[in-house]
């Protein structure tokens, strides 16, 4: 559906600049100061730009991961001076999940670009609705729901994901908040975890991600998706385009109907860890629209 445009390689914008050099722009451009109308805002304008608060980028993890994921990208958004924190998102259920890291934003002061990965995005789509300090929503890799949709019914919709009963195992567990007292948590098995997930992730690293990975409850899969967040705030969408849980043609079809700002990588589902650098990127655009 993208130009070979989108699949090239490319230095990311953010990288272009070494810390040295984003001093020496803050010390000579000085503050407020105009800008031509059709200058593009770099990363390096936006960190000069002092008297514009700079979003706080929170980052939120999808199934099968969790927070740690992110650690490169919060290495990198925080060198170039963004605020940056990476919530827990429970797993549990799409309604309480989104309640979860909605409250955590309503903590927030100023303006925030809210990203998700994976399940994650399902989660960012219900947790924004309302709240006007969202200035921006990314998807990385990620479901953008519409209302009454599932990440059940996505997947069932477009075909292709190596996710399903030979590559995944289910473990019966106590839910007091679940049909009958009993809920099911999802795992992707240790032996198809780099194919469905971290396919361009060395052997090693993939090993780890699958023994650490935290499961997805069924409740959360099954959930449908409320009135989404993305009909009123913008949103950006990084498509990984060698997905095997995520088919690319799933998130392609889900970027479109959101009217999102897209990129592509050609990446397995593991991005945040495989490529952080293009989610860094997309993240950066994002803020620098949002500011």
């Amino acid at each position: 559906m993208y130009s070979a445009l989108h699949r090239a390689k490319r230095t990311p914008r953010w990288r272009r600049l070494s810390a040295a050099t984003l001093v020496a722009v803050a010390t000579v451009v000085p503050v407020g100061a105009a800008q031509g109308a059709d200058a593009p805002l770099t990363s390096a304008s936006a960190v000069a730009r002092a008297d514009v608060p700079r979003p706080t980028i929170v980052l939120v993890h999808g199934a099968f991961a969790d927070s740690s994921g992110w650690d490169d990208e919060i290495t990198s958004l925080r060198s170039l001076g963004y605020p940056v924190v990476a919530v827990p998102d429970p797993l549990r259920s799409l309604s309480g999940d989104a309640a979860y890291v909605r409250s955590f934003l309503q903590t927030i002061s100023g303006p925030i670009v809210l990203v998700g990965h994976s399940y994650g995005g399902a989660v960012i789509t219900n947790a924004a609705v309302g709240l006007a300090n969202v200035k921006a929503l990314v998807y990385v890799g990620a479901f953008v729901p519409d209302k009454g949709q599932s990440v059940g019914s996505l997947l069932a919709e477009y075909p292709g994901s190596l996710l399903g009963p030979a590559t995944t195992s289910v473990v019966p567990f106590a839910d007091p908040s679940a049909p009958n007292g009993q809920n099911l948590d999802i795992y992707i098995k240790t032996q198809s975890f780099r194919e469905v997930f971290a396919g361009d992730v060395n052997a090693a690293t993939a090993d780890d991600l699958a023994l650490t990975q935290r499961p997805l409850a069924l409740t959360a899969e099954t959930e449908p998706s409320g009135d989404p967040a993305w009909k009123t705030i913008p949103s950006w969408d990084l498509i990984t385009l060698d997905d095997h849980a995520i088919p690319p043609a799933a998130q392609e079809a889900m970027a479109k109907r959101a009217n999102a700002h897209v990129e592509t990588v050609e990446s397995s589902h593991a991005v945040m860890v495989s490529h952080p650098d293009a989610v860094v990127d997309i993240v950066v655009e994002a803020a620098e629209h949002a500011g």
